[in-house]
């Protein structure tokens, strides 16, 4: 298959898939190319938010360590082979259509989904390749997420958990949790977090299933920097929510260290205070300086809220922003939320099919800042950058990872 056959074979499938109550598809998937999960080592991460940073803090400890590490996560934010890498590195298109046209060739059944078909492309090029191991993101939940059919992982790693797929997960932190819980696996480890809500949830399934239970110690903001274990760190990424994603990867990274894996602190600090995650309170130098946040959820706004606060009260910049939402999630709750800590803001809709209608965007935060509906992205951009450069000010594209990504695609274009 060439790509453009491989990716309507991906496309053939659906998003979601058939509501499914047990690993039983997914494990018949597997089974069907040859199991390729039981001949690799993993760490598997799941939560609300801080998944996508606790997944590169980790693999970048291992990769500086010199180990071969497979990286897994969701969704992508340029293109579909960005959520595919070895040792940073996405996978070829022409690996991809050969590792396609492999699983076309042994299923049948048109029931999976999207995802699975993804997560057993990138398991058959891991094993092909023989990583040391792989850092594999959890899609939605865990419980019955298909990346949970893979064996017991050396560590499982839970991130912070809010409100977020209710339809899916159920419609309290705590209905959630038990679904995120389901990642624990016997003979291995969970690593969580003290700021983690329903630590007591996590700790007593690790219990009734046999897994050691990890509790990460509490870090505090020192002059800037993240004070952990008595070791000062300057994480490169932004937002409240790196502390604690920071903490759980170092976490995780010394229990590798415990159970064979030599990841020398140097490089678990260096991994720290190097990575940044795309679309993640992203910072781009210039002028004006850019920041790109696909937080889309009441904890992710939140997380854009303590950033966007520190540059307005702290540092005495206006904040230019560039926001769409869909209509999936609680924009009115966002756009009233960003719009506190805008100067001006432009409402965009021209990303995604579903996204919430610039006009009624705008609507919402004229409420609390002059706001206008703008036609397009590029418009909105060139519109937000004039009046920082003006007035000393930042520009900041949020609301949806759909706009982040449709934004940091137009980016990189124009720097080829």
């Amino acid at each position: 298959m060439n790509i453009k056959e491989t990716m309507n074979f991906i496309s053939s499938y659906s998003k979601s898939g058939k509501p499914v109550t047990d690993l039983s598809r997914a494990r018949e998937l597997m089974k069907c190319v040859g199991n390729p999960e039981k001949s690799l080592k993993f760490v598997h991460v799941a939560g609300t938010n801080g998944k996508g940073s606790v997944v590169e803090y980790i693999s970048n400890a291992l990769i500086y360590s010199g180990y071969k590490t497979g990286q897994f996560t969701s969704p992508f934010v340029l293109h579909y082979t960005d959520r595919i890498r070895i040792n940073g590195e996405e996978i070829a298109e022409e690996t991809l259509c050969e590792i396609a046209e492999f699983v076309r060739e042994r299923i049948a059944d048109r029931e999976y989904s999207q995802f699975e078909i993804t997560m057993t492309i990138a398991l058959l090029w891991f094993q092909r390749e023989n990583c040391d191991i792989v850092v594999f993101e959890a899609g939605i939940g865990g419980l019955l997420d298909c990346t949970n059919v893979i064996p017991p992982p050396l560590v499982s790693v839970i991130t912070s958990i809010s409100l977020d797929h209710t339809a899916i997960l159920g419609d309290t932190v705590k209905k959630i949790a038990v679904q995120k819980a389901g990642i624990i696996k016997e003979g291995s480890a969970v690593v969580v977090s003290p700021m983690c809500d329903c630590k007591d949830i996590f700790e007593k399934k690790a219990q009734e299933v046999g897994a050691e239970f990890v509790i990460t110690k509490k870090s505090c903001e020192k002059d800037g920097l993240l004070e952990y274990d008595g070791i000062l760190y300057k994480p490169l990424m932004l937002g409240y929510g790196q502390f604690s994603n920071a903490s759980v990867a170092t976490e995780a990274c010394r229990y590798l260290r415990k159970n064979g894996f030599d990841i020398p602190e140097k490089n678990i600090k260096n991994s720290v205070e190097t990575t940044m995650v795309r679309a993640r309170c992203q910072y781009i130098k210039g002028n004006p300086p850019i920041i790109v946040d696909g937080g889309h959820n009441p904890e992710g706004i939140m997380n854009l809220e303590t950033v966007l606060g520190r540059f307005t009260l702290r540092k005495k910049r206006n904040i230019y922003t560039i926001m769409g939402m869909t209509d999936t999630k609680n924009y009115t709750a966002g756009a009233s939320s960003v719009a506190r800590y805008s100067a001006k803001m432009f409402a965009v809709d021209d990303f995604a099919p579903n996204a919430v209608s610039a006009e009624k965007l705008a609507k919402i935060a004229g409420a609390y800042t002059d706001a206008a509906s703008c036609s397009s992205l590029e418009k909105a951009v060139e519109k937000a950058k004039k009046l920082a450069i003006e007035n000393n000010g930042i520009v900041t594209i949020c609301g949806s990872l759909y706009l982040a990504g449709e934004y940091l695609r137009l980016y990189e274009d124009k720097q080829k």
